[in-house]
């Protein structure tokens, strides 16, 4: 589980290829969405055996958005405590089990949506990798990628 700070990007490396103000993660059966606005503050993908068993899939990828945001649906919750001490929540449809978002306890500026919900296949590149001593050998990075080991510091 990555800490929240290591998916932190400047805005400008974001901003010339995420243009839309507003855009809408959902679930596969469309109960459960949430609209953020503006530029992803960042964008990442975590390899820890965590994510991997939560996502069913070798990692997940997250992209940061600043608050507000807005939730349409219900949404069923799953406390995880991070290996620096993080609580993250995340929220999941009761219907079709798609995680869509998560959130860190005390960190009320901020939400971090899965990337895959928003179903964009435009959707910017991840430029940060986290756990990547957890990751399947047959996945190749992106050029130009900050990884870490485990967490970063």
């Amino acid at each position: 589980m990555y800490a929240a700070d290591a998916f932190a990007q400047p805005s400008s490396s974001i901003a010339t290829r995420c243009s839309m103000s507003t855009r809408t993660a959902a679930c596969s059966c469309g109960q459960l969405r949430i609209e953020v606005e503006g530029d992803p503050k960042g964008i990442g993908i975590c390899h820890c055996l965590a994510c991997q068993r939560r996502t069913g899939s070798v990692f997940a990828a997250l992209a940061r958005f600043r608050a507000p945001f807005k939730v349409i649906g219900t949404a069923t919750e799953y406390l995880r405590v991070g290996d620096q001490g993080g609580r993250f929540i995340f929220r999941f449809c009761p219907t079709c089990g798609t995680t869509v978002f998560r959130t860190e306890v005390g960190d009320d500026e901020s939400v971090s949506v899965a990337v895959g919900a928003f179903a964009d296949p435009a959707f910017p590149a991840p430029r940060v990798s986290v756990y990547d001593s957890r990751r399947h050998s047959w996945v190749q990075l992106p050029p130009g990628m900050r990884v870490f080991a485990k967490d970063p510091p």
